[in-house]
């Protein structure tokens, strides 16, 4: 009989799975005709798989591998219905999209069905998985349990399931094998029983699972893989301990609690352990130690403390440790140095304290290794140089001090260096320059001194540098620019000097050079930095102009800043379009503002606060649709209200103050205006009229403080490379300070140093989450609005030299944070309301109102008779006081102020007197004021 070769097979079949005649077969196919098992798997089959192919017509086929074939985005024909006889088909990798047909499900033999992107093993299986362009969105999970039930194996990880997957495939006889991972939408019930007996491997992740992990789990006694990440919740069965078979166990990414179960022990052929990403409290079990066949235990992200068990030492095997995101607490047990299969070992973001433990020197085998975030202290042991296959060493944020020792130059593998954070002191030693692998190293926020080591320019693989926040002192080393592969760089917060080189190489991303001794010019050859996203060239003593198209050509710049230095001359009229912040605080500017912002400018914080700018503010700003911060305090600027700036959504920080703005301050629409703004400073300009009413009216944001943002964060910009924090100048409690962040829940209006006139409207009661008010020095007339008393978060409120009338409201008393009270130089009277924080403020805070009394004032209020607030009668101290009133007006004046005094003077009874002494928001010179007072009185 004449057998064609191999390669003719392949041409033979090629024509005959692309021919299209399926009434009219060729000839060939007489060949096939009793074809049992065709596999053209790897083939270089490439094209459209045509519905009416020939290949139909080999009716006889059980096995049909097509897979590892380019059948171009074709889809699988619902003819496949046709091989009666067919128990194995394999098309993955092959190129096949949209939904796989319903017709597979009526294959009464079918007992392995793979479209899958992954590989296992040889055994029979069923898997149904979206390959690329595959996907099963439409088909009802029901569908599949029409598959014959001689199936072994269902893979359909990924297939974009919708629903709910009957829990009845669990009782499919033969099922040894099950995936469902990966189908987000998809729910599925763990039955309570009746459990599919031959189950080996179960993987149900990233989707629902029915909340619990039912005791039934422990009857699959022929269970070897389970991974249930499906959002369980409750505690661990006892009953998995019966899953004796099991090697491979993770319940990651659950919300599983309490205690790990000692019963795990019993899984004594466990080679993998991973409980990860739960809410596990209390100790590790110490009998964890017997799993001796574990190589990876992953036990982070959870709530468990107390110390670390010595008996870990007993998983000699072990070559994958991550007990990293919990609580533990004390040393490192210095047993953990037998674990010398140990690759890699995280135990970072712990309460871990004492010493690192020499003993880890005996893990030679390590490549990776995580102390980070603990209270280790002491120095680095020298021993750590024995980790030559170390390339991960992270040690940041401890307390480690000493100098970094000179043996991490033996680590000649590593490529991550992360010692930031710590307190070593002394000099970067010479050696690290031996590290010729290393990529990222970072050494910010110690004690370190002296001048950057030339060793370092050897660092040629070097991707990330930071030695900020350091005493590193000397002029910048010029190879520092000429590192070929540098694209961050930070040496902020040190004590560096002289003048920057010229830059040589463009592969800088991001610079920070800020807060140094920097002078001179800022060099020109900056343009040639094309991939630049930050730089801060801040707090240095640059001086001279800036050149006009310097950084027009920085096509990338999103953070620039070049505040605090001695700049002078013209702003540079030529800026990326990619800025999302320009702060040029604090330097020297004149002139207009020259830029013009273009169309969909991304502009979110423009800060020219404290230059000598002069003209108009650039009507173009209302193309920054993102502008979060604008403050151009502290210039020359004469200017009108920029009421067209009301139509920013995102504005939340608005500063003119110091300028020559005039004019009233009055919306000029009708629909709300700035909604997000969280922080108003207008002071010491030229503005008139009344308060802006209808602005304050829309001030939403400072409206509820639980609608401002929640948590305290600070106010940053995110881009895709680079984070920077807002700064800002404000007025905050009587004195000037520059904020370095700006919390999310602070909100403050600064309207001081005005001419503003009329009464102060009731509506600013509403804004509940203001922190500070300033309304001094303007022509405020009427009398203070009792809603203020509505202001609970207010911690200053000033509303000096004004021409403000009548008595202070006692609601003001419930302003429990105020600190910071200024009513003076008024036409107030009455009695100063006392109790909580009004008993803490001096006679500063009322002077200049003749017609005020009472405490603290020398001034009594005898004879006025005002009764007093509520709050006071809350106040022991004062209920106390005026119970000596009424004591007086009932048997004499005299007498009863005497009782009063003698009461203080002699503490009898002590009882009574204790009630005062023991009030712990009572401070003694509160109380030897009280007492003066008395005596005063008397």
């Amino acid at each position: 009989m004449f057998l064609p070769s191999q390669q003719r097979i392949v041409a033979l079949m090629r024509r005959l799975l692309l021919c299209c005649n399926s009434r009219h077969p060729s000839p060939s196919i007489t060949l096939f005709r009793h074809l049992i098992a065709l596999n053209l798997s790897c083939s270089f089959l490439y094209g459209t798989f045509p519905s009416n192919s020939t290949l139909f017509f080999l009716r006889n086929l059980q096995s049909l591998n097509l897979a590892l074939n380019d059948f171009r985005l074709s889809k699988i024909p619902s003819e496949i219905s046709q091989f009666t006889g067919l128990k194995h088909l394999d098309v993955s990798f092959s190129g096949f999209s949209g939904q796989v047909p319903r017709e597979i499900a009526h294959l009464p033999k079918l007992v392995s069905l793979n479209l899958s992107s992954y590989f296992y093993d040889d055994s029979p299986e069923l898997i149904l998985e979206t390959t690329s362009g595959v996907n099963m969105t439409s088909v009802n999970p029901r569908f599949f349990m029409n598959l014959s039930s001689s199936l072994t194996t269902l893979d359909l990880w990924g297939s974009a399931l919708r629903g709910n997957f009957p829990n009845s495939i669990f009782r499919f006889p033969n099922l040894k094998n099950f995936y469902l991972s990966g189908n987000q939408n998809l729910t599925i019930d763990l039955p309570s029983s009746n459990w599919s007996s031959p189950l080996q491997q179960l993987y149900l992740g990233d989707m629902d699972c029915g909340r619990r992990l039912r005791e039934s789990v422990g009857d699959l006694k022929s269970l070897q893989y389970l991974y249930l990440g499906c959002n369980l919740e409750g505690s661990i069965p006892a009953s998995i301990a019966n899953l004796s078979q099991l090697t491979y166990l993770s319940l990651s990414y659950n919300n599983l609690s309490g205690q790990i179960p000692p019963s795990l022990a019993n899984l004594t052929q466990l080679t993998s352990l991973d409980l990860s990403f739960n809410q596990f409290s209390g100790p590790i079990p110490a009998s964890i130690g017997n799993l001796r066949q574990l190589t990876s235990l992953y036990l982070s992200s959870n709530n468990l403390s107390k110390q670390i068990p010595s008996s870990l030492a007993n998983l000699t095997q072990l070559t994958s440790l991550d007990l990293s995101n919990n609580q533990f607490s004390g040393p490192i047990p210095a047993s953990i140095g037998n674990l010398r299969q140990l690759t890699s070992l995280y135990l970072s973001s712990n309460n871990l304290s004492e010493q690192i433990p020499s003993s880890l020197a005996n893990l030679t085998q390590l490549t990776s290794l995580d102390l980070s975030n603990n209270q280790f202290s002491g120095p680095i042991p020298a021993s750590i140089g024995n980790l030559r296959q170390l390339t991960w060493l992270y040690l940041y944020s401890n307390n480690l001090s000493g100098q970094i020792p000179s043996s991490l130059a033996n680590l000649t593998q590593l490529i991550y260096l992360h010692l930031s954070y710590n307190q070593f002191s002394g000099p970067i030693p010479a050696p690290i320059g031996n590290l010729s692998q290393l990529s990222i190293l970072s050494l910010s926020s110690n004690n370190l001194s002296r001048q950057i080591p030339s060793s370092l320019a050897n660092l040629t693989q070097l991707l990330y540098l930071s030695l900020s926040y350091n005493l590193l002192n000397g002029t910048l080393p010029p190879w520092i620019f000429t590192l070929p592969l540098l694209e961050y760089l930070s040496l902020s917060h040190n004590q560096l000097q002289g003048q920057i080189n010229q830059f040589r190489k463009n592969s800088l991303t991001h610079l920070d050079l800020s807060n140094n001794k920097f002078q001179g010019s800022i060099p020109n050859s900056i343009a040639k930095l094309v991939n630049l996203s930050y730089l801060n060239l801040s707090s240095n003593h640059f001086s001279d102009s800036v050149v006009p198209d310097m950084f027009s050509a920085l096509q990338n710049l999103e953070i620039l800043d070049l505040s605090h230095n001695n700049l002078i001359r013209k702003i540079p009229n030529c800026l990326p379009k990619s800025l999302s912040v320009l702060n040029l605080q604090a330097n020297y500017f004149d002139g207009n503002i020259a830029f013009g912002f273009p169309e969909g400018c991304g502009l979110r914080n423009l800060n020219l606060h404290g230059n000598q700018m002069d003209g108009l503010l650039p009507r173009s700003l209302v193309n920054c649709r993102m502008l979060e911060v604008l403050d151009v305090g502290n210039n020359n600027i004469s200017d009108t209200f920029p009421h067209w700036l009301e139509s920013l959504p995102h504005l939340q920080v608005l500063v003119l103050r110091s300028n020559k703005f005039h004019g009233s301050v009055q919306s000029t629409k009708e629909s709300p205006s700035f909604p997000k703004l969280r922080v108003l400073d207008l002071s010491s300009n030229y503005f008139v009229g009344a308060l802006p009413v209808r602005y304050i009216e829309n001030f939403n944001a400072m409206m509820d403080p639980r609608k401002d943002g929640g948590s305290p964060e600070y106010m940053m910009v995110s881009t895709r490379a680079n984070s920077y924090q807002y700064s800002l100048v404000v007025t905050w409690k009587g004195f000037d300070y520059e904020l370095q962040g700006i919390l999310t829940v602070f909100s403050s209006i600064h309207l001081s140093n005005n001419m503003f006139e009329g009464e102060i409207p009731d509506v600013i009661g509403k804004l509940s989450s203001l922190k500070g008010l300033n309304l001094s020095h303007n022509n405020l007339t009427g009398h203070i609005p009792p809603s203020l008393g509505n202001l609970k978060n207010l911690e200053w409120l000033d509303l000096s030299s004004n021409k403000l009338a009548g008595k202070i409201p006692d609601e003001l008393v419930y302003l429990t944070q105020l600190s910071v009270l200024n009513l003076s130089n008024n036409h107030l009277v009455g009695r100063i309301p006392l109790g909580s924080q009004f008993n803490t403020f001096g006679n500063g805070s009322y002077e200049g109102n003749l017609g005020l009394c009472g405490f603290p004032l020398s001034k009594s209020c005898d004879g006025i008779g005002t009764p007093p607030s509520s709050f006071q009668e809350k106040d022991e101290l004062w209920r106390f006081g005026w119970r000596v009133v009424v004591l007086g007006y009932g048997c004499g004046v005299v007498f009863g102020l005497l009782m009063g005094y003698l009461v203080f003077r002699t503490r009898k009874p002590k009882w009574f007197v204790s009630l005062f002494d023991d009030r712990p928001c009572q401070s003694g010179r509160k109380m030897r004021k009280a007492r003066r007072l008395v005596q005063r009185r008397s």
